[in-house]
């Protein structure tokens, strides 16, 4: 498969290093500092806090050629908008791996509808410096499946043969029918988490105080009853159902452990900011002008 990993973050570059070991032609979209980097030293990993530091030769490029197979995209909700406009003489599926609730028809409309596939990825991390931290997998997190989706809920031969050579090269990967009501969860969810985080200065921090876990609690629960269709995993309708006070300690043993700790989550950069802004702003959107 020759296949264009745009963006180089955590998710982007833990991506091109198991497809590029896995034997694909793969190239690492990067710019500015991220590039040069790349271009000296590869992608560099490293589990958690552990002290070893593998060097993975992945091929970067700072723009995209004629075309490819695939292309998956992993940046910043925010950051979409100038994706597009430079894929859309690009040729190729494009499997989005971001956070998004404004639909796939908002995306088709730049590269074409034909063009686009939805998806998360569920790898977590952090940046040290050049080097990608990714969290530690355990009998949880590899159960836990990347779901790829095509906007209208078919299976089609070009998901079933996308999700196959992810698996072949150990990602797990499985089809999502529901792709776009799954991002939408997600994000109703992920949206009151993070600017709780964010405003807190840590989930552990968070953690500490009760009254803002609840808050954020209450967000997440108007989120998920103003959505059109019901929550995708269903297991996300528990937080309307359960009673608050149990559900105010798992949270907050959540944002102690240490997946929460070794994610995105203590990530406060300015860009996280205007990510989870431009979610808030999706959610907020009528049906209609999604």
């Amino acid at each position: 498969m020759k296949l264009l990993v745009y963006g180089a973050g955590v998710c982007g570059s833990l991506f091109a290093a198991r497809m590029h070991e896995a034997g694909h032609d793969v190239s690492l979209l990067a710019r500015g500092e991220r590039l040069a980097a790349l271009r000296r030293q590869g992608v560099r990993l490293a589990e958690e806090d552990g002290p070893a530091v593998r060097r993975v030769p992945v091929p970067v490029t700072e723009h995209p050629d004629g075309g490819y197979d695939l292309i998956t995209v992993f940046v910043r909700t925010h950051q979409v908008d100038a994706v597009l406009e430079s894929l859309a003489g690009v040729q190729g599926d494009v499997l989005f791996l971001l956070n998004w609730a404004a639909g796939p028809e908002t995306l088709g409309a730049v590269i074409g509808r034909e063009r686009v596939l939805l998806g998360f990825p569920m790898t977590g991390g952090t940046m040290d410096g050049d080097v990608v931290r990714y969290r530690r997998s355990n009998v949880l997190t590899r159960r836990v499946a990347m779901p790829i989706g095509e906007p209208d809920g078919r299976t089609t031969p070009r998901l079933e043969r996308i999700v196959g050579t992810f698996r072949t090269a150990g990602i797990n990967a499985r089809a999502e029918p529901r792709m776009d009501a799954w991002l939408r969860t997600h994000a109703a969810f992920e949206v009151p988490l993070g600017q709780a985080v964010h405003a807190a200065g840590g989930p552990a921090v968070l953690a500490d105080d009760p009254d803002a876990v609840r808050g954020m609690l209450h967000l997440m629960r108007q989120n998920l009853a103003a959505m059109e269709r019901p929550p995708v995993p269903r297991a996300f309708a528990a937080l309307r159902a359960l009673p608050q006070g149990l559900l105010v300690s798992v949270l907050r043993r959540f944002l102690k452990s240490a997946t929460a700790v070794h994610s995105g989550l203590s990530d406060a950069s300015p860009a996280t900011a205007a990510e989870l802004e431009r979610l808030a702003e999706q959610l907020r959107a009528p049906a209609g002008a999604r």
